[in-house]
């Protein structure tokens, strides 16, 4: 129960998330609104890439055995920490010279730490298990920073008003948290160690470089499109890039989290290479399946929540992106998520960091072939980011023979036909058609439906062969 409801901390939090643009999509000028989402973009790289590597360790040898090496772990972890917030603070110092204002530096400097810092503090929570604690702070989280930044933009439509109340924010959390996570018991003295902290960073950097790479691919993207398209001529391609990878991420990662260790498990304690076939195959499925269907159902209502929800000035950027940023969105989904498991369970990490760099370059690559082929048209960069993005995903699948699987094929058909159908209605919809609407959310829907039968039937399965042999015994 306690893992259910932190899962559903993080639906609590994409869906405030997902609010929090639309509002602040309509509040801001296009062009404040192009900033503020460059602002978060870059902020978001930089807390990757300065605190990645020690959230990693910290999953791999956080908490430890006994409550000696949970002492251990977290005197380490806290003076990584602490190097990685000075480091934030330099590179924030050195983007003064390159022509950013010292209070934006400054501002930006200061939310990647705590961006940073309380990600990986959410991190020791859940996997001390203290999953109270974590869905408190999950949720509050969200909650704080999305007051605190409606609260700037609304004491001053400006970027930088809205980007101090993120800030705001993140400090009124931070107490919260040290409230909240603060424990009465006794922690044993421990002195630091350097073989535990050189053990941190040759296992959290090599798995954190795939992690900033994959994030920096659409931070490349979005300052292509800006300075291609100017930032108002680029604000509806950003919105559609901020708001239409967000569902992916949010189904496909929690599927992740609940269907992943025993992925590990079933490689690592089992012999039986038959059953791990098996269940690998049905882990692809539900993946693929899921981000398909996910796809079919933006495609889907596209049209009609881009009219109620998207501000008028954006919408025609915004429409004209939105099919390639889905395609983008679903590609880079599996080949970020799904394509690296047996990379994962293999331990090749230089496969799994070559994937995450050739991701990059072929999305933004497309992009940069597009404007020499078809000139500064977003809808021609997006598509030569989308086809980038695709040609990744198959060098993915490429690498995916590292361990051999059984796929059921058939749930993942119905939700490839339920996305070209959903798919082919939208571009037949073209502004007013409602009939053209309706039948992509009818048929759509009902493949998609059937998707989930087969996938609850594939799901079952085992568990009645094993109810089966039990009675057999019997």
């Amino acid at each position: 129960m306690a893992k259910i409801i932190a899962l559903g901390a993080y639906f609590y939090q994409a869906v405030i998330a997902f609010g929090l643009l639309i509002i602040v999509a309509h509040w801001l000028a296009p062009a404040d609104y192009a900033s503020y989402s460059l602002f978060v973009s870059i902020c978001q790289f930089a807390a990757i890439a300065a605190f990645e590597w020690v959230r990693f360790a910290c999953t791999r040898f956080y908490p430890g055995p006994d409550a000696d090496s949970e002492a251990a772990e977290r005197r380490t972890i806290l003076v990584e920490a602490t190097v990685c917030a000075a480091l934030c603070l330099a590179a924030a110092s050195i983007a003064v010279f390159f022509g950013v204002p010292p209070v934006v530096a400054l501002v930006g400097g200061l939310v990647s730490i705590a961006q940073g810092g309380s990600d990986l503090h959410l991190t020791m929570l859940r996997f001390r298990q203290d999953f109270r604690a974590f869905s408190v702070l999950q949720g509050s989280r969200a909650t704080i920073l999305a007051v605190g930044t409606l609260a700037g933009a609304l004491a001053s439509p400006t970027f930088l008003s809205t980007v101090t109340g993120l800030l705001v924010g993140y400090a009124a959390y931070g107490l919260l948290a040290s409230v909240l996570s603060r424990s009465p018991a006794a922690r044993p003295t421990v002195a630091l160690e350097t073989a535990r902290f050189r053990k941190h960073l040759v296992y959290g950097s090599v798995s954190a470089g795939a992690a900033t790479a994959a994030m920096f691919a659409p931070l490349a993207l979005k300052t292509l499109l800006t300075s291609v398209l100017g930032a108002t001529g680029a604000a509806g391609a950003l919105l559609a890039l901020d708001l239409l990878q967000r569902p992916f991420v949010l189904i496909v990662s929690a599927l992740q989290a609940i269907q992943y260790p025993e992925i590990v498990a079933a490689h690592d304690r089992t012999d039986n290479r038959a059953d791990l076939a098996r269940t690998l195959g049905q882990y692809y499925a539900l993946l693929a399946s899921f981000a398909l269907m996910m796809a079919a159902g933006i495609f889907a209502v596209l049209l009609p929540v881009t009219w109620v929800v998207i501000s008028p000035d954006l919408q025609q950027g915004f429409l004209a992106t939105a099919p390639a940023i889905i395609l983008i969105s679903l590609a880079r989904t599996l080949t970020q998520i799904m394509l690296p498991t047996p990379l994962h369970l293999k331990q090749r990490l230089a496969l799994i960091l070559l994937l995450a760099v050739i991701d990059c370059l072929l999305l933004n690559l497309g992009v940069l072939a597009a404007l020499v082929v078809a000139g500064p048209s977003d809808t021609a960069l997006a598509t030569g980011g989308a086809i980038g993005a695709v040609l990744a995903t198959a060098f993915g699948l490429r690498l995916m023979a590292v361990l051999p699987f059984d796929l059921p094929w058939s749930p993942v058909l119905l939700a490839a036909a339920g996305l070209a159908t959903a798919g082919f209605a939208f571009a037949l919809a073209g502004e007013t058609s409602y009939l053209a609407i309706g039948a992509g959310i009818l048929g759509g829907g009902v493949l998609c439906l059937l998707a989930l039968n087969q996938l609850r039937l594939m799901m079952r399965a085992p568990k009645l062969a094993a109810l089966q042999g039990w009675k057999q015994l019997r």
